[in-house]
């Protein structure tokens, strides 16, 4: 039995790993070079506004082995459509990627996408030759808007970033996927391994997570936790579930029983 997750095509590359980790938060640079082994992963997402873009620094990219990660950057942080769209362009510049996880935020408590912006941003940058993974909400009619422009895959949250509330509307993830024919990311909300599971048993394609794995009181075991539960989720969806039942069924068949069994009518017993 093959046990391992079918390769993961996303825009023109091919990757082995459905887990994608995030590099901030971590308590220390060693942590996050520890986590990010453990994980598994092949791409890794940086905040380029976070980032000291001088090689030799010791930070975050002097860590990060470029031919053992695909590294791609985000512009966190970014309100505006001016402010996102540079940021891609300083990613592009420094980093020498086309590649940007595009976040536009509507609002500094709650992190979530605006849309109206995401959806100008991210036609900007496409136009621009940039391939463009945008974070948004989990609304199926943008997510499917967003492809119509030519994002190279949908990234979903599962609940607000960093609020380990795990996947809160595993429905509209459902329809999402059902939806559109690029790759479905979840990304932002993260908790515990089971949620990275549930994404994958909803049959998106891959998780994204960066504070579900920093900010665990072990994060390297969390990371390892967490490429386990992507495997997992995905050998259970395509085992197909048990249809839910509102009464029992018995796991060993009833027929031939000695004794008396208790049913509504009343005891039976057996002949």
């Amino acid at each position: 039995m093959n046990t391992t997750a079918a390769p993961f095509k996303l825009a023109d590359k091919t990757f082995e790993s459905r887990l994608l980790v995030g590099t901030s938060r971590y308590p220390n640079l060693l942590t996050m070079k520890k986590a990010l082994e453990a994980s598994g992963a092949q791409i890794v997402t940086v905040s380029i506004r976070r980032l000291d873009l001088k090689a030799g620094g010791g930070g975050v990219l002097d860590l990060i082995d470029r031919d053992r990660y695909t590294l791609r950057p985000n512009t966190a942080g970014c309100y505006t459509v001016k402010d996102a769209v540079l940021t891609a362009h300083l990613a592009r510049e420094a980093l020498g990627t086309p590649w940007v996880k595009l976040e536009v935020l509507g609002d500094d408590r709650t992190l979530f996408p605006d849309a109206v912006m995401l959806l100008e941003a991210a036609r900007i940058l496409i136009d621009e030759g940039f391939t463009v993974l945008p974070y948004c909400t989990d609304d199926p009619v943008l997510c499917r808007k967003l492809e119509d422009l030519g994002c190279a895959a949908d990234m979903p949250l599962g609940a607000p970033i960093g609020s380990g509330m795990g996947i809160r509307n595993p429905y509209n993830l459902q329809i999402i996927r059902e939806l559109v024919q690029i790759p479905v990311i979840v990304d932002a909300g993260g908790g515990p391994a089971s949620a990275a599971a549930l994404a994958r048993e909803l049959g998106c394609d891959a998780v994204l997570l960066n504070t579900a794995i920093a900010g665990a009181q072990d994060p390297v075991k969390m990371a390892a936790a967490m490429r386990a539960g992507v495997l997992g989720g995905r050998l259970a969806f395509e085992a197909g579930r048990i249809p839910r039942k509102l009464y029992a069924t018995a796991s060993s068949p009833l027929d031939g029983l000695v004794g008396t069994r208790i049913s509504r009518q009343g005891p039976q017993s057996d002949p």
